[in-house]
């Protein structure tokens, strides 16, 4: 089982960075996801997932840091998360932590909120502070 990374861009279309750490199962997902297929970017992710599960992982901990996303990566992103709450009713241990920026961008927060809701996944809400070089 490799790690799976991705570095981040922004050419025409924007994509997170992704970094899967197969060894420890320790996972981030962080940036910008304005993706011209979503579905494909996040099922790759989500096959992964599989993958480190079927290779004898027991335990995944995800933490999640956008600072913008669109409608469609939202709804890609939301397909990944039903794959981790199906691997955490089949026994494995999964963590998930949604950062959101303190104090000016409450619609993050929401979003996080709303997937927790939607996905039937407990998602660990978590503040933290804008650097003044404007890191999001």
């Amino acid at each position: 089982m490799e790690d799976f990374i991705i570095a981040g861009s922004r050419d025409i279309y924007f994509s997170p960075s992704v970094n899967l750490n197969a060894a420890t199962g320790k996972c981030s997902i962080s940036g910008e996801s304005y993706l011209e297929e979503p579905y494909e970017f996040y099922k790759k992710i989500s096959v992964w997932f599989w993958e480190y599960v079927k290779a004898g992982g027991k335990n995944i901990v995800l933490d999640l840091k956008f600072n913008y996303f669109n409608t469609s990566s939202s709804r890609a992103l939301l397909e990944m998360l039903r794959v981790l709450r199906d691997l955490h009713h089949s026994g494995t241990e999964v963590t998930v932590n949604w950062y959101y920026p303190n104090p000016d961008d409450d619609e993050i927060l929401m979003e996080g909120e709303d997937f927790r809701d939607e996905c039937g996944l407990e998602i660990n809400m978590i503040e933290y502070e804008l650097e003044e070089s404007g890191e999001k």
